[in-house]
């Protein structure tokens, strides 16, 4: 079946998901927080992981998957941006409506990209966060559509700043499922191997969900509600239990460039990530 790209502009929602401290708390799991980060864990003093939002609202992004009429097979995450206008609450809700905006054709060996954009508000209608997801369907190119733009390289030649290193667990795509991605990929051997990877592997939300953690971490200390922005392209597959280091460049006041390797070949995993931080709104 082709792409249906007369889905490419139409609109769906509002979707509507409530949460409270536990989601907080078990998508903090999720993304390898612990005693050593009990703020982002203990409701007593509970902080959101700005990525929070990523996992509450990623069923839109499926929703808008299912109307261009993808293959589920080959489908995996391209791209992953957020621009935060204000901090996500320690509990309410999230109404997120979005549509399509693209589909481009990397031709019949190389794949498709459907390129989602949507809003998300709180229940009272105040703008909290926008998302750009791209879905690269390795299965649905060559369809004679445009191809994209080819992104200029954000990283810098030379060693980063700092780094972070970190370990997810084995069994991690099992945590961060229970935040709503549940994807068949990344629990089900047989689909795994059907799509081509030796085994389940991590979210690709999950892995940025780990990164932001360390973002945070080195340039807004104890204070996520100031991330501003956060983006990145999924670059190569990650199995659980496979040690990852955060790199991360200093790019002026305010603003960083990073990456994510794997530590035992400094293979990249998720590459372009750009991150902005600030006072937020309070309007």
């Amino acid at each position: 079946m082709a792409l249906n790209l007369e889905a490419v502009g139409r609109r769906i929602g509002p979707f509507t998901r409530a949460y409270d401290w536990k989601d907080l708390a078990l998508y903090a799991l999720g993304v390898g927080a612990g005693f050593g980060e009990l703020d982002y864990c203990y409701e007593k003093r509970l902080r959101v992981i700005p990525t929070f939002g990523a996992a509450m609202t990623f069923e839109v992004v499926w929703h808008l998957a299912s109307l261009s009429n993808l293959n589920a097979a080959g489908v995996v995450h391209g791209e992953h941006e957020m621009v935060f206008h204000h901090p996500i609450p320690p509990q309410g809700a999230l109404v997120t409506e979005g549509a399509i905006a693209h589909c481009y054709d990397k031709g019949r060996e190389k794949g498709a990209l459907v390129v989602t954009e949507f809003e998300t508000r709180d229940a009272g209608g105040r703008r909290l966060f926008g998302t750009r997801a791209t879905l690269f369907a390795r299965l649905d190119g060559g369809y004679g559509g445009e191809d994209a733009l080819r992104q200029a390289q954000r990283i810098p030649d030379r060693a980063a700043d700092c780094e972070v290193g970190a370990v997810p667990a084995e069994d991690q795509p099992l945590v961060y499922r229970l935040s709503g991605d549940t994807f068949p990929l990344h629990v089900d051997p047989d689909f795994a191997r059907a799509a081509g990877f030796e085994r389940p592997i991590m979210h690709g939300l999950c892995t940025l969900g780990f990164a932001c953690r360390a973002l945070v971490s080195r340039r807004c200390p104890g204070a996520p509600e100031n991330v501003r922005r956060i983006g990145c392209r999924f670059t190569r597959p990650l199995y659980p239990g496979t040690a990852i280091r955060t790199l991360i460049w200093s790019a002026g006041e305010g603003r960083a460039l990073w990456r994510v390797v794997k530590d035992s070949d400094g293979g990249v995993v998720i590459d372009n990530g750009i991150f902005e931080h600030g006072a937020p709104a309070r309007t």
